[in-house]
């Protein structure tokens, strides 16, 4: 496989995200841009922010418009979610991010976040719905059960982090314990401190399939390929 093949092979396997309070429109139509160029999978921003998305990304459907659901917290009810996750597919979002109940979780309250993980799934099934469980932040016995709620709500990916705790990363050995929680049943996303080459090959390695980058470690990363 040569270098430019692999190249695009792997930018489709990433989305590009200004999702951070203080990011402006400039910054997201910047975004934009760099995702057309390289050939982005997604596209994420805040939900406000989210139609102006789309409407850029309308005529350009190979990269999907993505939008977050209870972000960064996940601590809203699951009728907030729902209502969250509907609009956000009928403004064009094909993508959707949620934030797990953590609090839930940590309490071991499991029919609760079935509940609404299964609540979200419903609401919008024809999306992609990727369930974030803050594997930073727990025991592996917690990402296993988090990762299998996951798979009971038919989820399509659980992923390891928002990204917004950047003294907490992702690692490699946490989404070895989601893939092999995993089985092969649900997809695995890893973010959050996933900004070289040689990190996001070592997570490939270990079941990892879809990425997520701000927007400058994923030009940067791009950049230093051409």
């Amino acid at each position: 496989m040569t270098d430019e093949v692999e190249r695009i092979k792997l930018a489709g396997q990433i989305d590009i995200s200004c999702v951070q309070a203080f990011h402006t429109l400039k910054e997201i139509d910047e975004m934009i841009e760099i995702a057309k160029k390289y050939g982005f999978a997604a596209v994420f921003t805040l939900p406000a922010f989210s139609a102006h998305v789309a409407e850029r990304l309308r005529d350009c459907k190979e990269i999907h418009t993505g939008g977050v659901v209870s972000f960064p917290g996940g601590g809203d009810t699951i009728e907030q979610k729902k209502r969250q996750a509907k609009e956000l597919w009928e403004t064009g979002c094909e993508e959707v991010d949620m934030v797990m109940n953590l609090t839930a979780l940590k309490s071991q309250e499991f029919s609760y976040i079935k509940e609404e993980l299964t609540a979200v799934r419903e609401a919008i099934p024809a999306a992609i719905l990727k369930v974030i469980i803050e594997a930073p932040h727990l025991t592996e016995a917690e990402i296993r059960q988090a990762v299998e709620l996951c798979i009971e709500a038919r989820a399509d990916y659980a992923k390891t982090s928002t990204g917004w705790y950047p003294e907490y990363p992702s690692t490699v050995e946490q989404v070895r314990i989601m893939s092999e929680a995993a089985k092969g049943r649900i997809r695995i996303k890893a973010a959050g401190g996933v900004r070289t080459l040689a990190t996001i090959r070592e997570m490939q390695r270990v079941g990892c399939s879809r990425f997520g980058l701000g927007m400058k470690s994923a030009e940067t990363l791009m950049e230093r390929w051409m």
